[in-house]
């Protein structure tokens, strides 16, 4: 069974940082793209940051600067470094993983999502 489990999520003060994983198990060979959303209460959900399979990444304006996203040593895990962090960023941040199986075939999978905090 194929899972995408993010973590490191918490509570921070405003400046502070945290680095989010992004880490997908099961029958797969390695994350092909990878973007990290989020959702504050009573908002839809955003695009913070992606990369592609060719490692191309963009950012939300809101977050360029302060948020990196990067892919892991192993080829199942990706993470959001996130540095000077503000009330704003409040939200609860998804990962969504695109996965690549044997003969090639990929597919979207989300994480359950981890929450982010940032409050004095």
């Amino acid at each position: 069974q194929v899972q995408v489990v993010e973590s490191g999520g918490g509570l921070v003060q405003p400046g502070g940082s945290l680095r989010l994983s992004c880490a997908a198990s099961g029958s797969i060979l390695r994350i092909a793209a990878m973007g990290w959303y989020r959702q504050a209460p009573g908002k839809q959900r955003e695009l913070v940051a992606a990369i592609t399979s060719s490692d191309s990444t963009n950012y939300a304006d809101s977050v360029k600067g302060r948020f990196t996203i990067s892919r892991g040593n192993a080829k199942n895990t990706g993470y959001l470094q996130m540095n000077s962090l503000k009330p704003e960023d409040t939200a609860v941040y998804y990962c969504k993983a695109n996965l690549v199986y044997g003969l090639g075939s990929r597919d979207d999978y989300w994480g359950q999502g981890t929450q982010v905090t940032v409050s004095s």
